[in-house]
């Protein structure tokens, strides 16, 4: 640990090694990890609880009196009331893990007063840490990360996650894909929520879009990239997502021009908006351009910026 951190990121960093060693342990024989499943293709492992398990007693001996908000056990351990609340995913990428892809991570962050102001996000298969204090910028292994440059889209490579659950809307989630799949360099689905943030908060890619997240999905992430100088927030461009179930991030000029195209698309969007998406779905799809709304939006994009750069971007209560 460095004691030029933030004591409790100090925390959260020993928490997440030591789940970091379970789960490394788990990978050299995943045949042999127990499975079970939560809902259709959403699964939990044994792995996933004794990771928990472990960063939950590390952040607890250190902080008794703060509270816990894990994806598997809720809010079962820590204070009730507590201002400190840990959010948790001990495992992000479950399903690549079982399978023995390895993109997978741990997400681990602090709010205080609903406001995110730790965060870890480890990947254990490349010993990459990802960190940020609220103020203090965003690091990769103790060395300082910044979003990417690139203005225009068509030079983006952009990330999301395909739909999987029972009710998620196919349909519309391919029409949101073809929408920027045209217009950029690449899209890319790697299967973990809070390393794709983190490669967005590294400049690795320009942009990341999903929905259907939760808390734990976001947290860690959403401070990585505006203390790496992005924007995140929903499809509409709203800061107030962490519990919306939609997240959208990039660098400010790309943020800037998602937005237009993904806000049509969000629970959100006006009843007129939406109407136009299902019309949308019954005509073929666009042509591969960038549209006039979607590259203009970069100058609006650009007053954002000047706060993203400050990395004060806000998080949401919950």
């Amino acid at each position: 640990m460095s004691s030029t951190l933030h004591p409790m990121l100090n925390v959260a960093i020993k928490a997440a090694r030591a789940a970091g060693a379970i789960i490394n342990r788990a990978a050299l024989d995943v045949e042999s990890v127990r499975i079970s499943q939560k809902q259709i293709n959403d699964f939990v492992t044994e792995v996933d609880h004794a990771s928990e398990k472990i960063i939950i007693e590390t952040l607890l001996t250190a902080y008794p009196g703060h509270g816990i908000l894990a994806e598997e056990s809720g809010k079962e351990y820590g204070a009730r009331d507590s201002e400190f609340v840990w959010i948790i995913d001990p495992l992000d990428g479950t399903t690549n893990f079982i399978h023995g892809f390895p993109v997978y991570c741990i997400s681990i962050a602090l709010a205080v007063k609903g406001k995110i102001e730790q965060a870890v996000v480890y990947d254990p298969t490349r010993n990459d840490l990802f960190t940020a204090t609220k103020g203090r910028g965003a690091f990769l292994n103790e060395r300082r990360i910044r979003v990417s440059k690139r203005t225009r889209l068509k030079d983006c490579l952009i990330s999301t996650g395909f739909p999987f659950r029972p009710g998620d809307n196919f349909k519309s989630y391919l029409n949101m894909m073809a929408d920027v799949m045209q217009r950029t360099a690449g899209l890319r689905r790697p299967g973990a929520a809070a390393l794709d943030l983190a490669y967005v908060a590294a400049g690795f890619t320009d942009g990341f879009f999903e929905t259907g997240l939760s808390i734990w999905d976001v947290a860690a992430g959403s401070l990585l990239v505006t203390e790496a100088g992005g924007l995140v927030g929903n499809f509409t461009g709203e800061a107030d997502f962490l519990e919306q179930r939609e997240c959208l991030a990039g660098n400010p000029r790309v943020y800037g021009q998602l937005v237009p195209i993904l806000g049509k698309y969000s629970k959100f969007a006006s009843a007129g908006d939406k109407a136009a998406v299902r019309q949308a779905a019954t005509a073929d799809a666009p042509e591969a351009n960038n549209t006039p709304e979607a590259e203009g939006a970069a100058d609006a994009a650009d007053a954002a910026a000047p706060q993203a750069d400050t990395a004060k971007g806000e998080d949401a209560p919950f």
